[in-house]
């Protein structure tokens, strides 16, 4: 393959890899835990909202701490589903790169 041809190849590339990298930031991520709590995450790992089941009721300090730890594995829930996207989209990109370094 001549030089030409390989910046062409390398160029669509990177034009690929910049649309599925926007396709990824713009997805809303929404995750549950315990029925109480949804998060929406972006794709860029900002988290955008917290929504928290209007029925419930803390009694305890205890109930204060469920409510974090569920709202903590929502986030955690997102995150990976946005790691798994992104290897999905972005994987085969790097074993290419990698192949031509």
């Amino acid at each position: 393959m001549n030089q030409q041809a390989m910046l062409r190849k390398v160029r669509q590339m990177q034009q690929e890899m910049m649309r599925a990298q926007a396709e990824i930031e713009q997805t809303e991520f929404r995750e549950s835990a315990g029925g109480v709590v949804t998060v929406v995450v972006m794709g860029t790992k900002e988290l955008a909202q917290v929504i928290i089941d209007p029925s419930f009721e803390a009694e305890s300090a205890e109930d204060f701490e469920m409510l974090g730890d569920m709202i903590t594995a929502a986030c955690s829930n997102a995150y990976k589903r946005i790691e798994k996207m992104t290897e999905e989209k972005l994987g085969k990109y790097q074993s290419l790169l990698g192949g031509m370094m």
